[in-house]
């Protein structure tokens, strides 16, 4: 049953090698059929292509490895856990992308670049053009649209509840509301506002990487101990492996894989309590 388990699974990698392939475009692929697909094979089929290279040779080192510890152990419920533990911890130990930061940042250099040219007697919607010149990589493209829209005949409040829709976050809501009640004044204490946001912004950045700071505490935690518990493992595996034999009959391992999927569960709950809670937009989306 093992060599069985073993040889379907290095069939199943070689099938993860020809799909890599054919992500990076190195097989032909045939002729779409002219049957369409369902909108949930095709949301499936495009997370698949956005996979990264890296995680698919990640996943096949994980399978081989599963593969040869299934083998020397006698194990096969390593052949789920070794690539799964390979490719989905690391993520859960990870820390977690700082989005909000990363936005709070991006508008606090745009406010200030529309700033500066509000000093210098431009007009609002002269400082919005400007402003795509020396616009922040996360917010290039998408005031480089606001100026396309504005050079289009759009108003400043559409061209401004436009680009509050595509970024989707109510710290650039707070910003652009701010901007569309401006332009709607015809730029009317214009600088008086962009100081005060760009002063509201610094104080949110300051409390937001505080509470960052306190949040990664937990999860270096969680990391060092799994890392201590791995080792140990290891360490009685090598000097002890008769300690681990009653996990090898199938309710042993029904029983391994219960303990795993807890350990697992129990460290995605506490990245889950880690993560900041979504917060509503303050402009509603147009229609």
């Amino acid at each position: 049953m093992i060599l069985a388990a073993v040889l379907c699974t290095m069939l199943a990698a070689a099938g993860l090698v020809v799909a890599v392939a054919a992500v990076n475009g190195q097989v032909p692929s045939r002729a779409p059929r002219s049957t369409a697909s369902t909108g949930l094979w095709k949301r499936a089929v495009d997370k698949v292509r956005h996979v990264q290279r890296r995680t698919w040779l990640t996943l096949l080192a994980g399978v081989l490895l599963g593969v040869v510890l299934a083998y020397v152990m006698r194990w096969p419920i390593l052949l789920v856990l070794v690539p799964a533990g390979v490719v989905g911890l690391p993520k859960l130990l990870a820390d977690p992308p700082q989005r909000e930061i990363a936005m709070l940042e991006a508008l606090d250099r745009w406010v200030r670049a529309m700033l500066a040219q509000l000093s210098t007697g431009k007009s609002i919607h002269d400082a919005l053009r400007l402003s795509a010149r020396q616009a922040p990589p996360l917010l290039a493209e998408p005031v480089a649209l606001l100026v396309k829209r504005l050079d289009e005949r759009w108003s400043a409040p559409q061209a401004l509840q436009g680009m509050a829709d595509e970024l989707g976050s109510p710290d650039a809501d707070a910003v652009l509301a701010a901007l569309i009640l401006s332009a709607q004044r015809g730029g009317t204490g214009a600088s008086a506002t962009l100081l005060a946001l760009a002063e509201s912004i610094q104080d949110r950045l300051r409390a937001l990487r505080e509470i960052e700071a306190e949040r990664s505490k937990p999860r270096v935690v969680v990391r060092q101990v799994t890392a201590i518990a791995a080792l140990a493992l290891t360490g009685f595996m090598l000097l002890s492996p008769g300690f681990f034999a009653p996990y090898a009959s199938p309710a042993g391992q029904v029983i391994l894989a219960a303990l795993v999927g807890a350990f697992v569960g129990s460290i995605g709950w506490m990245r889950r309590l880690t993560l900041p809670r979504t917060r509503e937009r303050i402009l509603r989306p147009l229609p």
